[in-house]
């Protein structure tokens, strides 16, 4: 059995991580591990074990037919017997299965806010998905959808796994030590920026000497000039700071105090699971899978989605109160070492594969 991880890019974002994670975790399950970025590459590829086989195909459009058939030489070359298309590469891997029907294709969902698309939307989606194996999904919510909208009952939530990154230390974040509050997520609008900027904003005047570190790919685009905008509108330049996509979350992390999600929709972040294994006080919104990863205030905080005074107080709970921030984190810490382990989720995602 050799597997191939396919991805439209190899920047810092769930997905792509994801991905990475399993070219690298399978290396010693399966006869061969491989991956291919279709569109772009990015940070993540210097996480790319070598043993790993790596294609990069420079897609220009949908119906690239260059990229259609180097994939195609590509798997013939190397015997390739499974894709696992992640997010929007789908379509992709359809077109290939079209003229290599024996390959098997797995499809992996990882957008939480696809419940909430409409039929022009998962049109091609739905078309595709007559050509999938198996559906794998970060979410119940998304598990229901995809039984109900698309032409395929193979479908099975399965859980991500968290994993510490090597990368060297490169990134010092801003700020006074000790006091930081940080946030993983790419600059989209379905996590929800503002919402945290302005709850940041509110308790700034009790507590002046706390920062806000905003860690995420900047697209250049309306919402991160409207963040941009907002922040300097709130007067919060040098109390929030943005840096883009960065190599090193872990060192990152390890840097700050207290980890926020804000986002509207989720599936099972990643973002979530690895302020867990870094021991960080976690406060997240109610959505996606995040509330089965946080049990509020057992081992974290869950708030209503867009409720700024939640956040704000529980914010301030955090703050005000550092032995039970340790004593959440510590205990977050256990739960996702115990439950989100890489080792049974690999072992499930080879069990998916077998099948087929």
């Amino acid at each position: 059995m050799k597997v191939l991880q396919l991805i439209d890019s190899l920047e810092a974002g769930g997905a792509e991580r994801v991905a990475v994670n399993y070219a690298n975790g399978l290396l010693d399950k399966v006869d061969g591990s491989y991956l291919c970025a279709t569109r772009t590459e990015g940070l993540l590829k210097a996480n790319l074990k070598q043993e790993v086989g790596y294609l990069f195909l420079k897609k220009k459009s949908a119906l690239d037919i260059t990229a259609i058939r180097g994939l195609y030489f590509f798997i013939k070359k190397e015997g390739i017997t499974l894709i696992h298309a992640h997010s929007s590469s789908f379509f992709l891997a359809t077109l290939v299965k079209l003229i290599h029907p024996k390959i098997k294709l797995v499809w992996h969902d990882h957008y939480g806010n696809r419940v909430n698309s409409t039929f022009k939307h998962i049109f091609i989606l739905k078309i595709c998905s007559l050509f999938f194996s198996n559906i794998l999904v970060v979410s119940t919510d998304l598990e229901k959808w995809a039984k109900k909208k698309l032409w395929t009952q193979k479908i099975k939530y399965i859980q991500n796994s968290p994993q510490l990154d090597s990368s060297k230390k490169q990134t010092v974040l801003k700020g006074e030590k000790n006091k930081r509050i940080v946030c993983l997520a790419n600059l989209r609008s379905d996590k929800n920026h503002p919402f945290l900027i302005k709850a940041f904003h509110e308790i700034l005047d009790v507590y002046p000497d706390w920062t806000l570190h905003l860690i995420g790919k900047d697209n250049n685009d309306q919402y991160a000039h409207s963040l941009k905008q907002l922040i300097k509108s709130l007067l919060l330049t040098d109390t929030v700071f943005l840096y883009g996509s960065c190599p090193d979350t872990s060192n990152i992390l390890s840097q700050s105090q207290i980890g926020v999600l804000s986002s509207k929709s989720e599936g099972l972040p990643l973002a979530l699971l690895e302020y867990g294994l870094v021991g960080l006080a976690t406060i997240t919104t109610d959505v996606g899978q995040c509330g089965t990863v946080i049990t509020n205030h057992e081992n974290g905080i869950v708030i209503a989605s867009n409720n700024q005074e939640e956040l704000c107080k529980a914010l301030i709970f955090y703050i005000e109160n550092k032995k039970i921030r340790q004593s959440y984190s510590d205990q977050l810490r256990k739960h996702i070492l115990e439950e989100y382990s890489e080792i049974s989720t690999l072992q499930n995602i080879v069990k998916i594969y077998n099948r087929l």
